[in-house]
């Protein structure tokens, strides 16, 4: 004779699911702690300021080296871009333009569009993080003019992760950049092209 048994299906006590939600919680800020989302879309916006700067220098030497009378604006002109006005940062210059049209009216006055081959680049980039003049640190891009005899020029933005910008940064590229100012990332033709004593509160790092 066959004796049918029944299986009772025992589910999670009040207990195990507390205990199961507990090791969620420490895995989560774990991962947080370990992976530091924060930190990683700084060095994001740090690469993507690596990259305009990188490809504005390129575009400037292209229209340098294939336009029979370049100009590239005034001797120790600065173009910055900010969400409100682009603002001078140097003595003598007179920024007075957000535009990033590449037609010579955008904050860098080079007319790209004027080329034979028509501009290198859609529009002038801006700092992925943009913010004013009066803010601590400032973010935005600053374009110099080291010689227009020479035709050489430097292009200025400020990190803020901590790889690229700290002082034991593994990337840090502003303090190994080749310019003058070790808390400002620089590329360009004239690395010795200062910022003057008046634009030290554009970036209070």
């Amino acid at each position: 004779m066959k004796t049918n048994t029944m299986k009772t299906k025992k589910g999670f006590t009040l207990l195990e699911l507390l205990i199961v939600i507990g090791i969620l919680a420490i895995l989560s800020t774990t991962v947080v702690l370990v992976i530091n989302p924060a930190e990683l879309l700084k060095k994001a916006r740090d690469s993507q300021r690596i990259s305009d700067l990188s490809t504005l220098k390129t575009a400037i030497a292209y229209y340098i080296t294939e336009t029979a009378d370049p100009s590239i604006g005034g001797l120790y002109s600065a173009q910055t871009y900010s969400d409100l006005a682009a603002v001078k940062c140097t003595a003598g210059a007179a920024a007075t333009t957000t535009a990033t049209t590449v037609d010579g009216a955008g904050w860098i006055p080079i007319g790209f569009s004027a080329m034979a081959g028509g501009s290198p680049i859609g529009s002038l980039p801006t700092d992925p993080n943009k913010t004013t003049i009066a803010a601590t640190p400032g973010r935005y891009y600053v374009y110099l003019v080291g010689s227009t005899t020479d035709l050489t020029f430097k292009l200025v933005a400020n990190m803020e992760s901590s790889y690229y910008s700290g002082p034991s940064g593994a990337g840090n590229v502003e303090a190994n950049d080749g310019g003058t100012e070790t808390l400002l990332y620089e590329v360009g033709t004239s690395m010795s092209t200062a910022l003057v004593t008046s634009t030290a509160t554009c970036y209070d790092d």
